[in-house]
């Protein structure tokens, strides 16, 4: 893994991706990603369908982020610049530790990107920003998540509620 910084953003580069923080040319990228279906089944309808949503997001999601902690979703490259998905440490107030969080298009789920990427975030959190613990939240009918939480080296804590919910999530802890 090689980090590095750049006058545009921050890189976290593996084998085959390349992790860069989010910036306003992106909201194309975001509308996709955001009304894909297991973005829409998983985590949500976030009402943006266009480019000011989607600049809106970025700005009071990723990018108020960078600015207020220092981290946070960033979008996944392949390292020939295709745009991927997106992964990160976010600092949630429902939760007590920062918990990674993941997306990717539907043609990139199932290929090792989550693994490659993931993992990368995870040391990235616990040796360069020193948490000693990191969650992770998904939906208990999200078994393609689930499987990925566990093979990166999550393991279950409980069921639990968000108060900003009622659906019930599982918890994972790193």
């Amino acid at each position: 893994m090689n980090l590095s910084n750049t006058t545009q953003s921050f890189v976290l580069e593996t084998e085959r991706l390349r992790l860069r923080q989010f910036h306003l040319g992106d909201s194309p990228f975001i509308i996709e990603l955001l009304n894909s279906p297991g973005w829409l089944e998983f985590i949500g309808d976030r009402n943006v369908k266009t480019k000011e949503q989607a600049e809106n997001y970025l700005k009071n999601g990723p990018m108020k982020s960078y600015e207020q902690n220092g981290f946070g979703l960033s979008m996944v490259e392949t390292r020939d610049g295709v745009s991927i998905g997106m992964c990160g440490i976010l600092r949630r107030d429902t939760l007590e530790h920062p918990d990674l969080g993941f997306a990717f298009l539907p043609e990139y789920i199932s290929k090792g990107y989550g693994f490659e990427i993931g993992s990368a975030v995870l040391t990235y959190a616990k040796n360069d920003l020193k948490f000693s613990t990191i969650l992770a939240i998904t939906l208990p009918a999200n078994t393609k998540s689930i499987k990925l939480l566990e093979k990166i080296g999550f393991t279950y804590v409980k069921n639990f509620r968000a108060d900003s919910t009622s659906e019930e999530l599982l918890l994972y802890s790193a």
